[in-house]
């Protein structure tokens, strides 16, 4: 039996739906598990025709419903306000409203048992801001839908072999470092550890970047390495956990032999990703209880609606998830 993977569809006026309709009908896709897009089924079938793709829809209202035999695009109908329906390349509201209404329903899907994994395509927080919502990125996103603490919930990036994992997330440079302590380091590297051995790693072995310049160069530049994260990572090696550092920034993806990568800030990580794996980086939320994704890349308002959104992002995504789950 493939595993069932929710792709749930991001905002209307971008290009979520293009690639979550291309990547569910991509063969490779199609043969490693049963995708299933979660949208508004006007607003996927829009999608579809505006960019030129030939796509038979099979609309349900439940997970149980969908076929995989044949073809056509299996799609979980969630109705939103025709406001999210209207146009393409532009911020609102209602298109807001309807990517995290599209992510939520199929984070209950996964919840109910209904699908092994979830992936998002891109949401816009400047549209979901515009709705109103409180909103800082989808790991403390999923943390909320699954009651799970939010402070203890991580976003790992992976292209390649290469896992980074994000000890804060989206805060200012201020806030962040006020968040980086012992314990929250600590516990970055445990649950690091545990995805990992979820990931087939039998032995993780994990690297920790540092947050001042050259690692603090022993305290002329900051004493947080000294003061918190070399403590946190001795007492992680104390529990078992096989971790070392803390080691410069700028040259951490240097460092050979660590299955993965634990980095203080946002920009710590995100720029080396998007440097080496530009458009194909799945950004995996680990620390909660289902299996959840998102592509790394945003709504790219300027294409949609085109036809030129690339889907390779996703597919990897879909693929990941597919082997992990």
């Amino acid at each position: 039996m493939k595993k069932k993977i929710a792709i749930a569809a991001g905002d209307p006026a971008g290009i979520g739906p293009e690639v979550s309709i291309k990547a569910a009908l991509d063969p490779a896709v199609r043969r490693a598990c049963a995708p299933i897009v979660v949208g508004d089924a006007v607003v996927i079938e829009r999608h579809a025709a505006a960019s030129g793709i030939r796509a038979e829809l099979r609309v349900v209202r439940h997970v149980a419903e969908a076929d995989w035999s044949g073809k056509w695009l299996n799609v979980l109908d969630c109705p939103q306000p025709h406001g999210s329906r209207d146009s393409f390349g532009k911020p609102a509201a209602a298109s807001g409203r309807a990517a995290l209404a599209f992510a939520e329903a199929a984070i209950k899907a996964a919840l109910s048992g209904s699908v092994d994994a979830v992936v998002a395509a891109p949401q816009n927080e400047t549209a979901i801001a515009l709705a109103g919502i409180k909103f800082d990125g989808y790991p403390s996103f999923v943390a909320r839908a699954t009651g799970t603490d939010a402070s203890r919930v991580y976003l790992m990036l992976c292209f390649d072999a290469i896992r980074i994992v994000h000890c804060t997330f989206h805060h200012s440079v201020k806030d962040a470092i006020a968040m980086i302590t012992r314990e929250k380091v600590a516990h970055a590297i445990e649950t690091t550890h545990h995805a990992l051995r979820q990931m087939g790693v039998a032995h993780p072995r994990i690297a920790l970047g540092g947050l001042n310049p050259h690692a603090g160069e022993g305290g002329l530049f900051g004493r947080e390495e000294i003061d918190i994260i070399e403590p946190a990572i001795n007492a992680a090696v104390a529990q078992g956990f096989a971790a070392a550092g803390p080691f410069p920034a700028d040259t951490l993806l240097h460092r050979q032999g660590f299955d993965a990568f634990v980095v203080m800030l946002h920009d710590h990580g995100h720029m080396a990703a998007k440097l080496l794996a530009r458009d194909r980086a799945a950004a995996l939320t680990i620390g909660t209880p289902i299996l959840f994704s998102s592509v790394a890349h945003g709504s790219v308002y300027d294409i949609a609606g085109k036809g030129l959104a690339r889907p390779q992002a996703m597919i990897e995504t879909l693929l990941l998830l597919a082997r992990k789950s």
